[in-house]
């Protein structure tokens, strides 16, 4: 008997490891709005049974990057403006609340921490030109803004939210900056800090309404920074 054993990977990790490679093909663009998604295919392209590829797309679903439409199929979604304004108005409501009891809860100073880590490393990215990198801290910026909330409810309805949030920008290039996006993330964690829950929601609701426009002049929809 051989002393090495192979050990097979559970279901699970290979459900996982779809997920994550259409999640970022979804992202990047390598499948494109209005693709529909074969269940077959797919298993055939990862090398994988249809079990995985099943649990995959469901919870695809489940965060909005697909949508999958009766007796038709599995379709990576088509945004309309109206789309990317719902979610950009989703997000605006649930950060705004987690501003808000970050600081009634006095949690301010430590969320603060974690927001400034995030500017700095979106400026170091901005300066070298990894503006893949900048897209990246700018949602994990939004993301660790709600988690200091300590809220599970409300992390729990940004998870979603964020994930369609992904789909309307795409991969964020040079062409989609603005000069000031570290400046308006600095000022949200700034005011955050302070304690002053007018100053942090008026910047936090201009950054959307400027991402919404820039949004709209990007190919239709298209794709920006958060």
């Amino acid at each position: 008997m051989s002393s090495e054993t192979t050990t097979q990977l559970p279901r699970a990790t290979y459900a996982s490891m779809v997920t994550e490679r259409l999640r970022a093909n979804i992202v990047n663009g390598t499948l494109e709005p209005g693709s529909q998604l074969s269940e077959v295919e797919l298993a055939s392209s990862f090398g994988v049974s249809r079990g995985p590829v099943r649990e995959a797309l469901q919870r695809l679903i489940q965060e909005g990057l697909v949508r999958s439409e009766p007796h038709r199929g599995v379709f990576v979604p088509v945004l309309s403006e109206d789309d990317v304004r719902d979610i950009y108005l989703a997000r605006e409501t649930l950060e705004s609340s987690a501003v808000r009891h970050i600081i009634a809860t006095g949690s301010s100073p430590a969320a603060a921490d974690d927001l400034d880590r995030l500017v700095k490393l979106m400026q170091d990215s901005e300066k070298a030109d990894d503006w893949e990198a900048v897209g990246q801290y700018d949602l994990e910026f939004h993301t660790a803004l709600v988690a200091s909330s300590k809220s599970e409810r409300l992390q729990r309805m940004f998870s979603t939210v964020i994930s369609e949030t992904r789909l309307c920008l795409g991969v964020l290039t040079a062409a989609d900056a603005r000069s000031d996006l570290v400046g308006e993330h600095r000022e949200i964690a700034q005011a955050i800090r302070e304690g002053n829950t007018d100053e942090a929601l008026a910047v936090l609701k201009t950054h959307f309404d400027d991402a919404i426009v820039t949004l709209g002049n990007r190919d239709g929809t298209g794709g920006k920074q958060a």
